[in-house]
Parts: C-alpha cells; sequence; structure tokens
C-alpha cells in the first residue's frame, strides 16, 4: 500500500492516501526507502517518524507501509554485536559502507549466513507453550542461547531436529488451532511492546557490584532500578563501565543513547578489550552494544532504549539476569522534545512533552524479577541503570524529577568530590536507596545480622560529620571536643579508607560482600574503642599515631584470599592497641 509525501518538517513527514494504515506501522519513505514509523493517524493522512536524515526529500515522493510495527529480530548473533537505534548492525555496516552510514542503508541485524549447531531438547508430539524451550545453541563460550517457542504460539510440536542450520532455516513447526506455524533460531518482537510474563517477582535480592558505596549504602535489587544523574567529568561512564565488568548479571547490554561521538567511540573502543575477570574471557561475549551518538538522526535515538530493553527483555525470558544501561536518558527526552516540537504539540515544563513522565514510567517499569512465560517456571531479571545528565548539574529539571519518581535507586554524582579525586564520586548525603528495607532479610540470612545495623550507624556518623563540619568552618578542629573530634576521625576513616575505590587497582577495583562487611565492622569498632578510650583521657592525636591505626587505612587492598587471617589479625591488634592507649591515658 503506497502513499505519498505531502509535507516535510525535519524528520517529521506528512503522507496522504495510506489507506488500511495502523498506528505504530514502519514504512519506507521516499526513492532511498528511508525507515520510519507512524505516530499519528487522521484517515488516510499520516504522521511520520523517520529514523533517518530527511534532506532531498520532497513533496510527492512516494511512501510505502510495510503493515508491521517497529521490531528486533532475537536470536543467536545479538550478543557481540553493536546496533544502532533500529538494529542496524553497525559493525557490518562499516566494512561495507565505512565510518559514515548511507541513508537508505539496510542490513540484516542478524548474520544470516552464520551457522549455529541447535540441540534439540524438546520432544516431537509433545504440547508445547510460549516460552517452552526447544533446544540450545552454545552462542558464545559465556552463554548458552536458549531457542524458546514465540509469545502467542501454542500447540504440538512437529517435527524437531539437532543439526546445523541458519537463523531462516527452519527447525520444526507447532500444529495450533490456526494451522501450522513453522519454528526458527530467531523470532521477532514489536519493540514498544513489554514481552509477557507469567508473575512479577518481589526485589529481595541484591544485585552485587563489588563497589562498596553502591553495595553498602545504595544497594539496587536484581530486578530494581536506579538513577544516576551527574554533570560533565563526575565519572556516569566509569561507574557504568564498573557496573557492567563486576555485577552479578549474566548479560550486559548497554545503549549509548545521544552521547557525544567522542564518548561513544570511547566505550566502543574499550568494551571489547575488556576482560569478563570471573570467567577471563572477553566481556562482549555477554554484552550487546547500541550506540546511537548525538549527530545520528534523532528519531533513532528516541527508538534506542526501546531497542535495548526489549532484547534484555528476550534474555530475561530465558532465565538470565540482566543488566541495562542507558547513557543517557536525558538524551531520550531531548529527542522526544525536538519530535514533539514539530508535531506541534502542547509543550509541557521547559518545552518537554506532557507525556515525558509516562514515558520515562513506561521505560522503568520494564524493569524487575520476574518468573518467565514457561512450563518449568523459569527465573530471570532485568536490572535498569539510567543516566540522566542535567544541564549545570541541575537535578530540578524534569528529566531528573520524572526518572526519581519512576526509579527507586538515586546515586547522585557530585561535581566537588570528582574534583577532589574522590571516586566513585556518589555523595553519601544526597543518594538514597528504596530496596534497603527488601534487602534486609537477604544481608541477615546471607551475609551477617548486623550487617545493615552497621549500615545504618556509618550514614549516622556521615550526617554527623556533615553537621560539625559547619562548626569547624567557624572555629576549626582544635576546639571541638574529643569526642566530636573522634567522631571526625572514624567519618574521614569511612569516607577516605571505605567510599573511596580505585576502579583501575587490581585488588581495590572489587570488594566481595564478605570484606565489605569485615571492612565496615572493623572501622566502627575502632571507632567505639576510640570513644572508650577518650573517655578514660586518651586523645584523638595520640590514637591517630598507633600503628593499627594505618593498618586500618590499608585494609581496601587486602586480597580475598587472605581476608579471614587478615582481618582476625587485624582486630586482635586493635583491641590490644587501643586498650594500651586507653590504660596510658588514664
Amino acid at each position: 500500500m503506497a502513499g505519498i509525501v505531502a509535507r516535510v518538517s525535519g524528520p517529521v513527514v506528512i503522507a496522504e492516501g495510506l489507506e488500511n494504515a495502523k498506528m505504530y506501522d514502519v514504512v519506507r519513505v521516499g526513492s532511498l526507502g528511508l525507515v520510519g514509523e507512524i505516530i499519528r493517524l487522521v484517515g488516510a493522512t499520516a504522521t511520520v517518524q523517520v529514523y533517518e536524515d530527511t534532506t532531498g526529500i520532497r513533496p510527492g515522493d512516494p511512501v510505502e507501509t510495510t503493515g508491521q510495527a517497529l521490531s528486533v529480530e532475537l536470536g543467536p548473533g545479538l550478543l557481540t554485536s553493536i546496533y544502532d537505534g533500529v538494529q542496524r548492525p553497525l559493525n557490518i555496516i562499516q566494512k561495507s559502507a565505512g565510518d559514515f552510514i548511507t541513508r537508505g542503508t539496510v542490513a540484516p541485524p542478524l548474520d544470516e549466513t552464520a551457522k549455529w549447531s541447535f540441540t534439540a531438547t524438546a520432544k516431537a508430539g509433545s504440547e508445547v507453550t510460549p516460552g517452552t524451550i526447544l533446544g540450545t545453541v552454545q552462542e558464545t563460550d559465556l552463554i548458552l542461547h536458549k531457542i524458546m517457542v514465540p509469545p502467542g504460539v501454542r500447540g504440538t510440536l512437529g517435527q524437531l531436529k539437532s543439526g546445523t542450520y541458519t537463523i531462516r532455516d527452519a527447525i520444526g513447526q507447532v500444529k495450533t488451532a490456526d494451522g501450522n506455524v513453522p519454528l526458527y533460531l530467531s523470532q521477532k518482537w514489536v519493540v514498544r511492546v513489554p514481552r509477557p510474563v507469567a508473575q512479577k517477582l518481589p526485589p529481595d535480592i541484591p544485585l552485587i557490584t563489588g563497589q562498596r558505596v553502591i553495595d553498602t549504602f545504595f544497594p539496587v535489587a536484581k530486578g530494581g532500578t536506579a538513577c544516576i544523574p551527574g554533570p560533565f567529568g563526575s565519572g556516569k561512564t566509569v561507574c557504568q563501565q564498573q557496573l557492567a565488568k563486576w555485577s552479578d548479571s549474566d548479560i550486559v547490554v548497554y545503549v549509548g543513547c545521544g552521547e557525544r561521538g567522542n564518548e561513544m567511540t570511547e566505550v566502543l573502543a574499550t568494551f571489547p578489550k575488556l576482560v569478563d575477570p570471573k570467567s577471563k574471557r572477553p566481556l562482549m561475549e555477554r554484552t550487546v552494544l547500541i550506540a546511537n551518538t548525538s549527530n545520528m538522526p534523532v528519531a533513532a535515538r528516541e527508538a534506542s532504549v526501546y531497542t535495548g530493553i526489549t532484547i534484555a527483555e528476550y534474555y530475561r525470558d530465558m532465565g538470565y539476569d540482566v543488566a541495562l544501561m542507558a547513557d543517557s536518558t536525558s538524551r531520550w527526552a531531548e529527542a522526544m522534545r525536538e519530535i514533539s516540537g514539530r508535531l506541534e504539540e502542547m509543550p509541557g515544563e521547559e518545552g518537554y512533552p506532557a507525556y515525558l513522565g509516562r514515558r520515562v514510567a513506561e521505560f522503568y517499569e520494564r524493569a524487575g524479577r520476574v518468573i518467565a512465560l514457561s512450563p518449568e517456571g523459569r527465573n530471570g531479571s532485568v536490572t535498569v541503570v539510567g543516566a540522566v545528565s542535567p544541564p549545570g548539574g541541575d537535578t530540578s529539571e524534569p528529566v531528573s524529577q520524572n526518572t526519581l519518581r519512576a526509579a527507586r535507586v538515586f546515586w547522585a554524582l557530585d561535581a566537588s568530590l570528582a574534583q577532589r579525586r574522590h571516586f566513585p564520586s556518589i555523595n553519601w548525603l544526597q543518594s538514597y536507596s528504596l530496596y534497603v528495607t527488601d534487602l534486609a532479610s537477604w544481608y541477615g540470612g546471607s551475609l551477617a545480622k548486623d550487617f545493615v545495623q552497621l549500615r545504618q550507624r556509618a550514614l549516622e556518623v556521615l550526617q554527623k560529620e556533615s553537621e560539625l563540619q559547619e562548626i569547624v568552618q567557624l572555629v576549626g578542629v582544635d576546639a571541638l571536643p574529643e569526642r566530636e573530634k573522634g567522631v571526625l576521625d572514624v567519618a574521614r576513616m569511612i569516607r577516605e579508607d571505605y567510599l573511596q575505590q580505585s576502579a583501575y587497582d587490581d585488588v581495590d577495583t572489587y570488594t566481595s560482600l564478605k570484606k565489605q562487611y569485615r571492612m565496615m565492622r572493623a572501622i566502627l569498632s575502632f571507632g567505639d574503642r576510640e570513644q572508650d578510650a577518650i573517655g578514660k583521657g586518651a586523645t584523638v592525636g595520640k590514637l591517630s599515631a598507633l600503628p593499627v591505626r594505618t593498618k586500618l587505612s590499608r585494609m581496601k587492598w587486602i586480597p580475598e584470599a587472605e581476608l579471614d587471617t587478615q582481618f582476625d589479625a587485624l582486630e586482635l591488634e586493635m583491641a590490644q592497641s587501643v586498650g594500651a592507649a586507653a590504660a596510658g591515658g588514664a
């Protein structure tokens, strides 16, 4: 079914004569066949959002509808790939077209010639339902790809054989009430519709990242949502790379949505070189990258986050834990604002469309730990970490505020901390996590019963330090009583010896939960002993000069293998040396 272009306004094209077209149908515009999507329909007149540069398109050019909504192809070959916002494989296009995508370029998302070794696990003649695993393909050395019955298909499984297939070869068929449905290694899914699940589970298992400020103070649950706003240079990208490397998720989907070209180039250059620390294999073997830089078409940027989260949901349905990094949702919102302006919609706050809050909430609501559609009830999760780039670091602007309403963890990156070389530069007074109560029973059963209490005490010490700093600025540290000096001393230990963490140090880059607990317990135990010694006449100056104080500041470099022996010795020495100082003070 074909129509013609009536009007062009940037990436928005008005097309007439599209009879029987549907909302969100994908269309081809002009002689080059530019990809677009119908976003408004009035009779046979459609408003089309074009995902490519519309230079040269003019009234009278042909417009053809495909009759299908914007979809992604899901199957073996997704991992290790680099896509743009509408799932065009950039690494494949680069080989044929060079470093810049020419308009109208079309390339299959998955390699249609690659042969995959398929091992059938379902039996012919058995009843299958959506999500039933038909067999497996070893996609990479790290990930076993499970071939599933697509949602909406149920019936009796016809012939199914193990063998070597391409994604275009039929591996079997399902006899349904409406006829036979062929099965392939790949399947398609509409990006704007969440993939269905059997049940959502409560967020009561933490996503362990190995980053002390996150795991101890502001944890995120598996299937949770986190927001990481911060100004330029505050360390957002390094934080997300650390989460990608060290979090205990099986799959990483990284969406570079409208970031500067040089930042995205750095990600694309460094990610393929990163080594998965657990398996010592390339991290790309469990990663999908979606790159949509700020100079690429604005409409494709708007689609990129949906493409990313649909891929994440697909691996979640296999029973994997997936971490989605969206960097940054501010650029996604700016794309919505630009398209909304072209559509002449009534603007909301700061020119953003009135539906900004709903779109942000819909995106974050697709996160979650779920029981997937399957006879065996597989558990999987999608954890969403969205970076926000507020202008000037002002988190009162609409994108940050709407994100805070939807996300349950707020990691506030602080430019002043970054300038003092304190990384990760997450401000402990402004950040929060609403998952602490949900995770308390897990910490109590799997780590230590007093872990949550230690966390609360440490935060109280940091809050007390903030209050004392106002007095210190007026009268100086020397004017404070010894007990307050002791509080400042312990707070400095928490800040410098615990919260500061080097992403580039082999030992310090990752800290297990057990080591985090031992470190926090040692610091607060020293604080308690210090207050006891001060009560017996010792001074903070004398206690700070103890050799054990230096050893405490070097805890972060204790290797995981020597954890118990070194910390037991440290706590024994602390009890003896602080006790002797207290006796001397008396």
